[in-house]
């Protein structure tokens, strides 16, 4: 099945169960301005709620990824009708269907919220992850909720009191990204990574997901109760006995996301 919903500045579409989101303003690095912001938001809702989405990839058009907020935008008080940026990072953090962020440049303040918030980052040799806005005067959510907590303390300081982007072989130095490939190999690498998630049960992937994420801030004990409920509750899926019996049957199983 494929399916696309036209946009101005983001292309969506879904085939084979994998959601493809394009970040589409190359003439504007891919800034993100409110009509954007309003498409990205369409996107991850369609992620979240359509039954065909199993696994999402996400990336951009042009030689940069994002170049974050565009700040040439007029100032709009936020009236409810889009999502604010913070609600965007908090709606995308809590879809528990993978997303794979396959970065095809430089990926620069918003944009780093949307990679660190996937499940797995695939960079081009030529991307970088970067929190410039101390050089324009202004603070960051991303880089310090985020890029603080996931890599050493020093070297993520390092580069954004001085506002250096983080090059790919130091992101996947330190865990950031999963894999550094050419510009070529980039959408191939997304769709391997995806394809072979899509090889397990989806429920079951979810569910690994959804305990990781709301256990994030919990202690050991309520992880625990957590992870319990949620491993039971898939322990009934229609899937779950089809990976029992494709096991006993020595096959294939046959996932049907139920």
């Amino acid at each position: 099945m494929s399916d696309k919903i036209g946009g101005e500045t983001v292309k969506y579409e879904v085939k084979d169960h994998i959601a493809t989101i394009t970040l589409n303003r190359p003439e504007k690095r891919n800034a993100i301005n409110r009509p954007m912001r309003k498409e990205i938001e369409q996107a991850f809702k369609d992620v979240k709620y359509n039954d065909d989405v199993w696994v999402a990839i996400i990336t951009g058009n042009g030689p940069v990824f994002c170049a974050g907020k565009d700040l040439l935008e007029p100032r709009k008080e936020e009236d409810g009708i889009v999502m604010s940026n913070d609600q965007v990072y908090e709606f995308h953090r809590n879809i528990y269907k993978p997303f794979i962020c396959a970065l095809n440049g430089p990926c620069y303040a918003q944009g780093g919220g949307f990679a660190l918030n996937s499940d797995v980052i695939i960079m081009a040799e030529n991307a970088s992850l970067g929190w410039p806005q101390v050089m324009r005067g202004i603070s960051s959510v991303s880089g310090p909720v985020m890029a603080a907590k996931n890599m050493p303390w020093q070297t993520a300081m390092a580069h954004m009191l001085r506002a250096k982007p983080i090059p790919a072989e130091v992101c996947h130095q330190f865990g950031m990204c999963n894999e550094i490939v050419t510009i070529d190999e980039l959408m191939p690498s997304a769709l391997r990574w995806a394809e072979e998630i899509n090889g397990c049960a989806p429920l079951a992937v979810r569910a690994i997901k959804e305990a990781a994420r709301r256990g994030w801030d919990m202690n050991y004990r309520e992880q625990v109760y957590l992870a319990r409920d949620i491993a039971d509750r898939v322990l009934h899926s229609a899937d779950a006995k089809e990976g029992i019996d494709a096991f006993r049957e020595k096959r294939q199983p046959v996932w049907k996301g139920e």
